[in-house]
């Protein structure tokens, strides 16, 4: 099989080698969406979600995850996290996630970007659920990633 990064000859799955190429400066930046219930968006405006601070909560569990995404992804190459920034606003519709993650290293960080708000977005809802029980998590997708051999790519915002 060929054209396939992370398959073998025979087809089997594996871990693509980087070991070769020379480390360069990356980021990628990604977002996600958690719908709430008006009640829910209006408890997080007033600060009195039972359960604490939804956004910082949010934004560490965001930066952990970005730095544990080999854990995660089997395929997923273990690098350099050297900046995560999670940003969390709240919004008429819910809470609005946007992670940005940058290295220096032979491999990109997409995946780390979209953990970081994937998991950031589980958070919001671990802490919301008893508000709105039927809180989701909608739109993750990555935005652009800078770098490496493919450059950088911006999703069309039209």
């Amino acid at each position: 099989m060929t054209g396939f990064t992370h398959l073998d000859g025979a087809g089997q799955a594996r871990m693509v080698d980087v070991t070769e190429k020379t480390p360069t400066v990356r980021s990628a930046t990604a977002e996600a969406l958690v719908e709430c219930a008006p009640r829910a968006v209006a408890a997080l405006r007033e600060d009195s979600v039972p359960k604490g601070d939804v956004l910082a909560v949010a934004r560490v569990a965001g930066i952990a995850a970005a730095k544990r995404t080999p854990e995660l992804l089997p395929l997923a190459h273990v690098i350099g996290v050297h900046g995560v920034v999670v940003e969390a606003e709240i919004g008429d519709d819910g809470v609005h996630l946007r992670a940005t993650v940058r290295t220096a290293d032979r491999t990109g960080v997409e995946m780390e970007a979209l953990t970081a708000v994937s998991v950031a977005a589980l958070n919001v809802v671990d802490m919301v659920k008893g508000l709105d029980k039927a809180v989701s998590i909608t739109g993750i997708r990555l935005l652009s990633k800078t770098g490496g051999k493919s450059g950088d790519w911006h999703r069309d915002q039209s």
